[in-house]
């Protein structure tokens, strides 16, 4: 009996010696991935903003509002993945902007198509920035699943070009261990939008004034590296407008400079979800894996101390010493 006991144990240990790397290493870069139907949108403010009006003065502002979304294109993945042969996720983002007043300030539609495991962009019919096609090297809004401690090339949407996004070093974020990155672009110059605040003005209007448009940031984000997801970003951000016969008897004009940053209602709230969405990628990543091993071991242990109980020999029954008693007649 002990030894079908300890027989059992061992093949349960061997099954789950063998479930830990495969949960690891398998299962979970096949399980994890974006869904196609993902949405969500941000809400960052720019306070004490500096802003170029419709008759071209520029004023300080008390606050520029700044909207993104990013939402999951089901019908258009679907039909990506039925060429490609693999799991894909098309996000049609929108960054709208508004000043004080309410009134429109940019308007930036774009849609970003990436693998839904990897995050790695993948190029298909309909990647865009402003209605221009574009080929994305790079990540843009989200970093891939256990994020590195390393740099990784960032597409940034204003000048349809990748660079470099510099790991800054690890730090505590509101209680999450966050890697913080940060990425600069020099004063570039980027194309005029296609639909602008001023009504019955176009891209094509403007750059005939031979006046054109120059742009500079510096991007921070405070990324979760389990689930990849910046729970926190930044951006110093400033416009400016060069040349040409609309800026009348000046060399160049500030657009728009700011500090952009995450409204407070919506850090909490990502803040809330990643650390949510942390806790079931680390049960497939390190919680059963090593779970799984260490039961394993325990129950390698037991099977060997069951087989080593059946193979000790019986204890011999204690010789009866007492003297018989004697027989008469």
């Amino acid at each position: 009996m002990r030894r079908t006991a300890s027989l059992i144990l061992l093949a349960l240990a061997v099954f789950f010696a063998a479930l830990s790397p495969g949960l690891r290493w398998y299962a979970f870069p096949r399980l994890a991935k974006i869904p196609a139907n993902h949405y969500q949108d941000m809400v960052l403010e720019a306070r004490d903003a500096t802003l170029m009006d419709t008759s071209m003065r520029v004023k300080k502002v008390s606050k520029i509002t700044v909207v993104q979304t990013l939402r999951g294109n089901v019908e258009e993945s679907e039909k990506i993945e039925r060429t490609l042969g693999r799991d894909v996720v098309v996000w049609d983002g929108l960054s709208y902007a508004q000043g004080p007043d309410g009134e429109q300030v940019a308007h930036i539609p774009e849609r970003y198509i990436f693998d839904a495991h990897t995050q790695e962009p993948i190029h298909a019919t309909g990647e865009m920035v402003d209605g221009d096609p574009v080929t994305r090297e790079g990540l843009e809004f989200k970093w891939p699943f256990l994020t590195e401690k390393r740099d990784y090339e960032y597409f940034d949407a204003q000048t349809r070009t990748s660079s470099p996004i510099h790991y800054r070093g690890t730090q505590d974020f509101r209680g999450l261990e966050v890697y913080y990155f940060e990425q600069t672009i020099p004063w570039t110059q980027v194309k005029w939008p296609k639909k602008l605040p001023i009504a019955g003005i176009t891209a094509e209007q403007l750059a005939k004034t031979g006046t054109t448009r120059w742009y500079t940031t510096v991007r921070k984000f405070w990324v979760e590296p389990v689930t990849g997801a910046p729970v926190y970003g930044e951006e110093i951000h400033r416009e400016e407008l060069r040349g040409g016969t609309l800026l009348g008897d000046r060399d160049k004009v500030t657009a728009f400079a700011g500090h952009v940053k995450m409204r407070e209602d919506y850090i909490e709230h990502t803040v809330d979800m990643v650390r949510s969405q942390r806790t079931l990628l680390l049960l497939m990543t390190s919680y059963l894996p090593w779970g799984f091993a260490a039961l394993g071991v325990l129950l390698v242990a037991l099977s060997l101390y069951l087989e080593a109980r059946s193979r000790r020999p019986d204890e011999p029954e204690p010789a009866d010493d007492s003297a018989p008693e004697p027989v008469t007649a």
